[in-house]
């Protein structure tokens, strides 16, 4: 009995290790022709293979937080069709696709953009980077007390295209509207105001259009009374500017941004303000009745600084406007009206 016994245990013995051998060949006939992989599909759709999923998983969620273009505004980008793994064994001659299927899943990617509008009146004005920044732009507003501070509001936009973003200091300038008020008054009799900073009156004109490099808006509506050039019998020279006419007290507006250089009575001109802008481009707004700006202060475009009147050489209410460029005086009309 026992020797029945020992001759079928060195028979299982034998059967189990002739098993083992014949499973280790046949996995190392795999390892060998084979390796494993994953096989990836987008959509149902296969599109290729990947050795290694947590890598090529992390790159693409790595695009889908951060995007490609290393813009700190972007907030994400979205995906249609995230990929699908499947485990399988490829032949070792097949090479992985990763970076195929990475830009196959860029394709579909919409990147949505991070940014601030500032808005006045519940319209938007300015655009900045972070939300620190507009922070710091209001609370800039309230500390210069500017007019408009119960309408400035504060928006998070996330869209596909980004708009142009400013600097702080950049959209303090655009969006600060100084409390209306006038420079003392040196004759109420005359309504003359006292001139401070400086500026030139030479009657030095050009008939060519200059490339101001800035777009002007109308400081005022009227009726164009005397155009650019024209000769008159209340002055010496041909017309330097152009007269629009209309009701005094109108307010008149800023035609661009820009910074006051002169304000107060000047001679034919009256109460006058003159705006400095960029590329040496000057607006001179004359025959005031009031004027709300002074120099040194920054002005927005659409910002009211003075009112019509008929100061200085003046036969009737009106707004003398001139544009010069490097003390030159050009037609407005080429630009505005």
């Amino acid at each position: 009995m026992l020797k029945k016994i020992m001759v079928h245990t060195r028979r299982g013995v034998k059967f189990v290790v002739l098993f083992m051998i014949a499973t280790f060949l046949i996995i190392g006939a795999i390892a060998f022709l084979y390796k494993p992989t994953y096989s990836v599909f987008i959509n149902g759709e296969q599109v290729g293979y990947t050795e290694n999923r947590t890598q090529l998983q992390h790159k693409i969620n790595d695009y889908i937080e951060n995007g490609e273009d290393g813009n700190e505004n972007i907030a994400f980008v979205q995906i249609a069709n995230l990929p699908e793994y499947k485990l399988c064994l490829l032949k070792k001659n097949i090479v992985a696709n990763d970076d195929e299927i990475y830009n196959k899943i860029k394709e579909q990617g919409v990147t949505y953009y991070r940014y601030y509008a500032i808005l006045d009146n519940q319209e938007e004005k300015i655009y900045v980077s972070k939300f620190e920044e507009a922070e710091n732009i209001v609370k800039s507003l309230k500390e210069k007390k500017s007019t408009n501070m119960e309408h400035i509001s504060i928006v998070e936009k996330y869209e596909t295209e980004i708009k142009d973003l400013v600097s702080t200091e950049e959209a303090i300038s655009k969006l600060y509207i100084q409390p209306a008020k006038t420079v003392t008054i040196a004759n109420k009799n005359t309504s003359k105001y006292t001139a401070t900073g400086s500026v030139n009156t030479a009657g030095k004109t050009s008939t060519a259009k200059a490339n101001i490099g800035i777009s002007l808006v109308r400081p005022v509506s009227g009726i164009i009374t005397s155009r650019f050039g024209a000769g008159s019998s209340i002055r010496r020279s041909s017309h330097t500017g152009l007269d629009i006419a209309t009701s005094t007290g109108t307010p008149i507006v800023a035609a661009s941004s820009g910074t006051v250089t002169f304000a107060g009575y000047k001679g034919s001109y009256g109460n006058m303000i003159v705006v400095t802008h960029q590329n040496g481009v000057q607006t001179y707004y004359a025959h005031c009745s009031k004027l709300y700006a002074q120099v040194g202060q920054t002005v927005s475009q659409g910002q009211k600084i003075a009112a019509v009147g008929s100061t200085g050489n003046s036969t009737g209410p009106h707004l003398h406007l001139e544009v010069r460029v490097n003390g030159v005086a050009y037609n407005p009309q080429n630009y505005v009206y």
